[in-house]
């Protein structure tokens, strides 16, 4: 992998980021993914005493299918239990397969109950995360986090470099159509990032699954 493609990748990374300042919520909300990072970083918060309710939705989705015995959303209550988060504090809500079906099936299950939520994703799912809830769930006044994990450091074994940046040219796919589609909101991409994105699509990184 040479350091071009890596720094294209870099720059579409900082893109996805989103740097809220938390504050206490209605309810915590992690999105299953094949990330059990972020069940552990929607737990600390919980934890932190950032919200009494904890709320992990997703079914499977194009990375997941397979991945695990349960539901997304139940794998991810497995692992906050286990970090000391009590049963009875967590809701589930199993059937969301997007990122989209996450925002409204978790609206739908918590209602006008929640005014205000922290929603807890992948680093470099974020800025997808912040426009569809914009778009979606518009009247909660929505906060995005992550797992502070670095780019380096997001790459695993069963999910190396390569597939992270399929995934981040696919959701910047998403950012730039998904608005017309009315499914986000837009968002401003900056000349240096459509740039990285156009070099990283010609160089074969377009297999984000449909």
């Amino acid at each position: 992998m040479n350091g071009t493609i890596h720094d294209a990748a870099r720059t579409l990374w900082n893109f996805h980021l989103v740097h809220d300042e938390l504050r206490p919520a209605d309810a915590i909300i992690g999105l299953g993914s094949y990330d059990l990072r972020v069940a552990k970083r929607a737990a600390s918060l919980f934890q932190a005493g950032f919200s009494p309710l904890l709320v992990f939705t997703g079914k499977s989705g194009n990375w997941t299918e397979g991945l695990y015995e349960k539901s997304e959303a139940e794998t991810f209550a497995d692992a906050a239990i286990a970090e000391g988060v009590p049963r009875a504090a967590i809701r589930i809500e199993p059937e969301a397969t997007n990122i989209g079906e996450n925002i409204r099936f978790t609206h739908g299950l918590l209602g006008d109950s929640a005014m205000s939520v922290i929603i807890v994703t992948k680093p470099q799912t974020q800025r997808r995360v912040l426009a569809t809830v914009a778009r979606q769930w518009p009247e909660v006044e929505a906060l995005i986090s992550a797992p502070p994990t670095g780019f380096e450091e997001q790459p695993t074994a069963a999910y190396p470099f390569e597939k992270l940046v399929h995934e981040m040219v696919g959701d910047l796919k998403r950012i730039l159509e998904y608005p017309a589609k009315g499914f986000q909101i837009p968002q401003d991409i900056p000349p240096e990032v459509m740039a990285a994105y156009d070099f990283l699509v010609e160089h074969g990184f377009d297999e984000h699954p449909g």
